[in-house]
This record gives C-alpha cells, structure tokens and sequence, in this order.
C-alpha cells in the first residue's frame, strides 16, 4: 500500500477518534476524573469507578478513548494525566456543550439538512446540559473581562437582570459581590430556571433573586423590571439575529427597562480569517450548529453595525481570546 493511503487512513482514524475522545471529554469532566487528575496527577480506574458507583467497564472504555488522543495514558491499572492534559481541562467546558449539549442535534444532521423537516421545532439539545457547560464558559473565558468591565462601572447599582440566566450563576456571583442588591434572571428553559433557583438558594440568596421563564426577544414590561439600571446578557445574543430582528429586541429591551443605565452583553459571534483546516477549539461546533438550527450569526462588525438603530450606544468593546471572535459590548442608551 502506498504511504499516502497509509497516511490517510491515519488521518481518518483520527477523526473517527476524535468524535469518540470528544464525548468521553464531556464526560469524564461531569464525574470528576478531570478535577481527580487535576489535583492527583494519577488516577487508580478500579478505585475510582467504585468510589463514583460507575460500571468499571465502561469506565475503562472512557479512559481508553481519552488516551487514543493523548489526553491521558494508561499505566496498568492506573491512568496518568498525558501531554493535550492540561489544554483539554481548559477547554472541557466546549466540548461538553459540543456532545452532551448539542449532541443530539448533530446526530440529527441527515434529517435537519432536509428542507422538509425544517418546520415548528425540527432540532433539539439539552438545555440543562447546555446550561452546565456554559456556566464553566462564563467562569473561564468571560468572567475575567466581565469582571474588570464592572469594575469600570461609573455609577452604582441596586437592581440588575440577567438575561438568558442560564444556571443563575453570574446572579449569585454579582449579589455576592455587592450586598444590598436585587437581581432578576430571565431564561426560557424551565428545567434551567429551576436547577438555578435551586442554586441561589442553596447559597442563601432567594430572598434577593427572582427568576421569571420568558423569551429574552419578546419580554413585555414588568414591575420587577421597571428599577433594573444594570443589563447583562451572556452567549446568546446571536439568538436575537437576523439584522431587523436584532433591532427589534433591542429596541424593546430599551423600553422594558427604562431605568438600565449599562447593558454589558457578552457573545460570541461568527469569525472571520480563518482557514477551514485551522478553526480553533469551539469555532466550528458553533457555527456550523448554529447553521442547522438556521440561526444567523453576525459578526462583531455587524454588532458594531446594529446598536444605533437598537437606541445603545456602545462605549467600549472588550476582547476575549477564546471562544474566538467573542466580546463584551458595554452599551448605554443612546
């Protein structure tokens, strides 16, 4: 055989591997192998299977997909943390919301494709797990821009709503860092709403935060929104694209809270300048997820292009590395 065909099939076994190891990623981070050989550098698979009640055999069988890409290595019975360890736990969070998340919506992609099917609710993924994944996303990849954003703040705050609250965590974090304040979360997955007010109150914190199940797009004025002088709004902004649509949401988020004096709204949008063979780790789950849901990414030219006509002005625009082309947009009514 020639090498070139050798080297192909080597190639497509990779990705064949890959797919695998992606799953066992997501996996292996929910039931706490990753933090184990975060902190211990070592793993005994027999122990840790019986210490997590997890069927050793299959328990072996994720490892072994971790260690068909270099995430990990087995010694004898022991797992040891290999050479893509370390960039791997960084970016558990995406592969996670990649398989676990939307997993279901990629099986689905034969039947998504069909121009038939694409009709009501043609698609679905786990909201809960989804909500899971994006929790670490914020924590990891946003939070550190989000936090010196609100360390910028030239005003103080007693109300803020969270829109498209998710797990509720950045509430809990925000009411945690400034005693005294209210908060609204505003999501439209009950089983979310209810895994984050569970959340809040486990932290003590029920009294202060209030959780309403709505569509972010099409919110009516409420009496818990009439006081809010602090907008945040966290990976999904690309929900309220097409171009008039975008508008319209912030248009109509200007009149729901009347009082926001900072809207601090954090995406990711669709890059641009990369060549198909060198995407970066979520770049392409992303947007070609988002392509069979039919929802239109905009890029951070287009959000650049939108908030005037939504009535914000957008007084800084913060960076974020990774995912690619995110950013915070801090807006103030224009």
């Amino acid at each position: 055989m020639e090498q070139t065909d050798l080297d192909s099939r080597h190639a497509v076994a990779g990705v064949f591997n890959s797919a695998v190891a992606a799953a066992a990623i997501g996996a292996a981070w929910e039931i706490g192998a990753l933090d184990h050989l975060s902190e211990h550098g070592k793993l005994d698979i027999e122990q840790f299977a019986n210490d997590h009640q997890l069927n050793d055999g299959a328990t072996r069988g994720m490892f072994q997909a971790l260690a068909a890409v270099g995430v990990v290595e087995r010694s004898g019975p022991y797992i040891v943390t290999g050479p893509l360890f370390a960039e791997t736990v960084r970016a558990r969070a995406l592969f996670h919301w990649l398989v676990q998340g939307s997993g279901a919506l990629f099986a689905a992609m034969p039947s998504v494709l069909r121009r038939s099917n694409r009709t009501s609710r043609f698609y679905s993924r786990d909201s809960a797990a989804i909500g899971y994944a994006c929790r670490e996303i914020n924590a990891r990849f946003f939070d550190p821009v989000f936090w010196s954003a609100m360390a910028g703040l030239d005003f103080t705050f007693a109300r803020v709503a969270d829109l498209g609250s998710g797990s509720g965590q950045r509430l809990l974090e925000i009411m945690r860092a400034y005693p005294g304040t209210t908060g609204v979360g505003v999501d439209i997955a009950a089983p979310v709403l209810e895994f984050s007010a569970g959340e809040l109150a486990t932290a003590g914190l029920a009294d202060r935060v209030s959780f309403i199940e709505a569509d972010v797009r099409s919110l009516n004025p409420r009496s818990e929104f009439a006081e809010v002088e602090l907008l945040t709004c966290f990976m999904m902004g690309h929900d309220f694209w097409p171009r008039a649509d975008c508008v319209a949401t912030l248009r109509r988020l200007r009149a729901v809270f009347p009082n926001a004096r900072r809207f601090l709204l954090g995406d990711t949008a669709r890059s641009s300048g990369y060549a198909d063979t060198q995407l970066p780790v979520f770049t392409l789950g992303f947007e070609v997820g988002h392509a069979l849901m039919g929802v239109e990414l905009p890029t951070l030219d287009d959000w650049h292009g939108v908030f005037a006509d939504g009535g914000w002005h957008c007084a800084a625009t913060h960076l974020i590395d990774t995912p690619a082309a995110s950013a915070i947009f801090e807006l103030e009514p224009a």
